[in-house]
């Protein structure tokens, strides 16, 4: 297949493709006598894997280690699973940071609803927003 075709299939861009033969994603593909890159099938299949593994969080250092497994006949199972853990742990912290944030902002819309907006000195900006050190 060609790169147009198995970018189509794979819903992604011809950019895309190019730049994960560049960082070890896809290997290179082979070229035709003309110079167009040829894809064997397999191909959308690691493209699709690689848009999953994106879509619950991997990076793409990820994917290449979770491929790397797979290319050296082992099975990269428990590897992922540790992957898919610490980005849990990582989302549990991350939406305690920004349930804080929603508690600091609701105090900044009290703040800014009691406030006399006459009130607000010339020398500040905006007196809602207090300033931190």
């Amino acid at each position: 297949m060609r790169i147009g075709d198995i970018a189509h299939r794979a819903s992604v861009s011809v950019k895309t493709i190019r730049h994960y033969e560049r960082i070890g994603i896809l290997a290179p593909a082979e070229r035709e006598s003309n110079g167009y890159r040829s894809y064997e099938p397999e191909v959308l299949d690691r493209l699709i894997f690689t848009r999953s593994a994106q879509a619950i969080g991997l990076t793409l250092g990820e994917i290449r280690e979770v491929i790397a497994f797979r290319e050296r006949g082992e099975t990269p199972c428990a590897h992922v699973l540790d992957l898919i853990e610490q980005r849990a742990s990582e989302l549990t912290e991350r939406i305690a940071e920004l349930e804080a944030l929603r508690a600091d902002l609701n105090t900044l819309t009290q703040r800014g609803r009691d406030l006399d907006p006459t009130a607000c000195s010339p020398t500040s900006i905006c007196h809602i927003i207090p300033p931190t050190p």
